[in-house]
């Protein structure tokens, strides 16, 4: 299917959601025109790695759409991926150029499904009497539930599907693993470059954290406006750095011990993971997208990625899972950053038009980054068809995880 013309369609609405509430799920065929919108969010950090978003998709509260990317709307029932995108649980879309499955779906014959949720303080504020806190997780519980129901319509299996996510998109994952709700939705898990140590927060914190947002927004967050939220937003998250001494620690992320996360105690793993395919790793040099966490980039990849991850890895398979592992090595000619975080985003989605004049890419030519992402794509296609990454070729190393 290489080189065919694929199908994008989208957005497409999954579900709705007043602001601070629950998401309601919307049949396919009573669904409104989607509003295109991503979530409302400041400038990613980010921007300085991987170059801001070049594409205008509006910003506003009516945004829990997706894109379907497929070879065809046929009956072929084939493998399919969902993409939860990264962005530090605050920044981001699923249905951004950045992200196009075009690539992918077209080298493998697969679906690609890429998702919007609620981020920032309107997907993770815990303040009582307002926001309970996880609604961006509910979120994509109900995007998950809508590929079940809807996918066979543009030639995707419901049984056969594969998540994938990188950073934050990698954390929700790992708590989708340990959700009760989540069993079922998918076969295959793939988190990319997962920070795994800021994967949620305790509930007192949270709250701690939403009661200061209150304080700095001055009004209702139920009435106030988007900009006045995004305000107290940024405000919060400066408070938060001051409080927690880290610039990754994002101020609104998952809440444990909350519906429909548990307590992260691993129990939830035994009834949910097993038999369950599970692809984890991490760039070499994830660390070097952080400046002013530390000098020695290599030793803060090693206990920030490499490290917990490979924990996860024990657990998930002693809960009987069966687990593989890689490292991305590849560091881009002229790019000063090396393999660091976000960069093998271009190697499996998006365009050269989205990627144009990325820092992270240095002075590598396209035709470079599209050798080296049909290699690293391979890869990702298999595990999502067998359950095992190729071993294939370039610069990336698989391996089975000890005890899987």
């Amino acid at each position: 299917m290489n080189g065919s013309a694929m199908i994008r369609t989208g957005p497409i609405r999954y579900a709705t959601a007043e602001r601070f509430a629950r998401p309601r799920p919307v049949a396919a065929e009573d669904a409104p025109g989607s509003s295109g919108q991503i979530c409302p969010q400041l400038a990613s950090r980010l921007d300085a790695v991987m170059g801001p978003p070049l594409d205008g998709h509006p910003q506003g509260e009516d945004c829990l759409n997706l894109s379907v990317t497929t070879p065809a709307r046929d009956s072929a029932a084939r493998p399919v991926l969902v993409w939860f995108h990264g962005g530090g649980f605050s920044s981001g879309g699923g249905i951004m150029d950045w992200y196009d499955g075009g690539a992918l779906a077209a080298q493998g014959d697969v679906v690609v499904v890429g998702v919007n949720h609620r981020l920032g303080a309107l997907g993770y504020l815990c303040l009582e009497g307002v926001s309970e806190g996880n609604l961006g997780l509910l979120d994509q519980l109900e995007a998950l539930r809508w590929v079940r129901a809807n996918i066979a319509d543009y030639g995707g299996d419901p049984t056969d599907v594969t998540v994938f996510g990188q950073s934050a998109g990698g954390l929700s994952i790992r708590l989708l693993m340990e959700m009760a709700q989540a069993r079922g939705l998918f076969r295959r898990a793939i988190l990319q470059s997962a920070p795994l140590a800021i994967t949620a927060r305790p509930r007192a914190d949270a709250l701690a954290l939403g009661r200061i947002f209150a304080d700095f927004l001055t009004t209702d967050p139920r009435t106030a406006t988007v900009t006045e939220l995004l305000a107290a937003q940024r405000r919060t998250a400066v408070a938060n750095q001051r409080r927690s001494g880290s610039t990754l620690e994002p101020p609104f992320n998952p809440v444990e011990g909350t519906d429909p996360v548990p307590a992260l105690d691993g129990a939830s793993f035994d009834g949910n993971v097993r038999g369950l395919d599970v692809l984890y790793g991490w760039n070499a040099d994830d660390m070097t997208a952080f400046p002013g966490e530390g000098d020695d980039a290599a030793e803060l990849t090693r206990r920030m990625y490499e490290e917990p991850l490979r924990k996860l890895g024990t657990r998930l398979a002693g809960a009987g899972a069966r687990v593989h592992t890689y490292r991305l090595d590849w560091r881009p000619a002229g790019s000063p950053f090396g393999a660091t975080h976000c960069v093998e985003l271009p190697l499996l989605l998006g365009t050269r038009d989205a990627w144009r004049a990325s820092p992270m890419l240095g002075d590598v030519p396209w035709e470079d980054v599209e050798r080296t992402g049909a290699a690293l794509r391979a890869a990702w296609i298999a595990f999502a068809r067998t359950g095992a990454p190729c071993p294939g070729s370039g610069p990336v190393s698989f391996g089975r995880h000890p005890g899987a």
